[in-house]
């Protein structure tokens, strides 16, 4: 229901403003820009799904090899102690518990083409398992605010933005999106197991938060330890060799289990293409009410009212030029991209603002995206609190960015 009032807020807020600028303002060009916008959103949105289908069929090609083989369920039974206290509802050992670390892996690697299929093979299998087909279960619920959070380790795109608007140091803002993006999954998951009842405080979770921790604090070490240039080289090569590793990996146990690699990847593959198709109107759907409210100016009121209650508080107020990222954000990847690179363009890459910019884009991921492609290609249509607790993991995001900009960048901004 939450997702239902959201979408219907987009046409309604955007048509009122719309009036007003056409009845106080003299704007006859803005309903036009709107239905403009409504027809390329939904262009778009086909062509996102077509750009899918090629992917989706390689990587759920890849994923059919891996369960053919007994690689999932084997991954799934060694993580059952740790991921069965976030997903009780999971029964121990399901290969669904393969897939949700194939997919956890290749988001926090920064490998969006890879983390996309083996989150729709994720989404089915828990499916599988959903008794109120219609219904998000809780599983479900938990695995969706994971992704919504984005924890990245490897912020390849956002580093590469930089570079290409001649940022000095591309690599400056790896640290801060690190830190930023694990706050935001921690609370996402903290709200997900508070809204479920899960019990965190146990041996398997403490366990991995320690690893998690040194994994966390050793990356760090490692990168301040090289140079700038070299950051950006050895973060791509790494995240490159560990994801043509696994198609090895799973090629080569198909091989040892006498299975045939290639009959299991065309029977994957095929299911890529129906995926793709089905997610179609879902992505219509938000990437046009998206495209309404942003092009009739609700969310740069949005920004500015925030600027405004802000500066009246007294609080410096730089931060606000980077908000419209932030907003997008939840929004639409690509458009959230977009506001970055102007805000580079108009500021520059190296300015307090550019680089806060970059850091609040790569501190979680686009909530309402996720949530049409994930949720629609299932047919799931009551979300229950999965906006509620996606859009608090967005928010935390938003805040962590903000207070760690201001406290690596405030004083070296131009």
């Amino acid at each position: 229901m939450v997702l239902n009032y959201i979408w219907i807020a987009f046409f309604l807020i955007a048509f009122v403003i719309a009036l007003i600028k056409v009845i106080f303002l003299g704007d006859t060009e803005i309903f036009t820009a709107i239905m403009n916008s409504t027809f390329d959103s939904s262009k778009t949105a086909f062509e996102i799904s077509l750009g899918l289908t090629g992917v989706l069929a390689l990587w759920l090609g890849i994923m059919k090899i891996g369960e053919n083989s007994g690689l999932i369920s084997a991954l799934a039974r060694f993580l059952s102690p740790v991921l069965c206290r976030l997903f009780p509802d999971i029964p121990k050992g399901h290969p669904v518990l393969g897939s949700i670390f194939m997919n956890m892996s290749a988001n926090m690697l920064g490998l969006d083409n890879a983390a996309t299929p083996m989150g729709l093979k994720a989404m089915k299998e828990l499916q599988e398992l959903n008794p109120k087909k219609d219904t998000a279960s809780n599983p479900m619920i938990m695995f969706l605010v994971i992704n919504t959070s984005g924890l990245i380790l490897i912020p390849i795109s956002i580093m590469v933005y930089r570079a290409q608007m001649g940022a000095a140091q591309p690599t400056d803002v790896f640290i801060p999106i690190l830190l930023s993006t694990f706050i935001s999954t921690l609370v996402g998951v903290i709200a997900v197991s508070i809204a479920q009842k899960i019990n965190l405080i146990n041996k398997p979770i403490l366990i991995l938060m320690g690893v998690v921790s040194l994994f966390f604090s050793g990356l760090i070490y490692l990168f301040i330890s090289v140079s700038r240039e070299e950051m950006g080289t050895y973060s791509t090569l790494i995240a490159n060799i560990i994801l043509f590793g696994v198609i090895i990996l799973f090629i080569l146990t198909g091989i040892r289990k006498k299975i045939n690699v290639y009959d299991s990847f065309v029977e994957g593959a095929k299911e890529g293409f129906t995926t793709a198709v089905r997610i179609i109107p879902y992505l219509v759907a938000f990437l046009v009410g998206i495209a309404v409210f942003r092009t009739s100016g609700a969310m740069d009121y949005l920004v500015g009212g925030i600027g405004y209650v802000v500066g009246l508080c007294g609080v410096d107020t730089s931060f606000v030029g980077a908000l419209p990222t932030a907003l997008m954000k939840s929004l639409s990847g690509s458009g959230a991209n977009g506001l970055m690179i102007d805000t580079m363009k108009e500021l520059g890459p190296d300015s307090f603002v550019g680089r806060m910019s970059c850091v609040v884009r790569g501190a979680s991921d686009t909530t309402f995206y996720i949530l049409a492609v994930y949720f629609g290609s299932v047919g799931i249509s009551k979300t229950r609190n999965a906006v509620t607790c996606g859009l608090i993991a967005d928010f935390s995001g938003i805040i962590a960015a903000i207070l760690i900009s201001y406290l690596f960048f405030f004083k070296v901004r131009i």
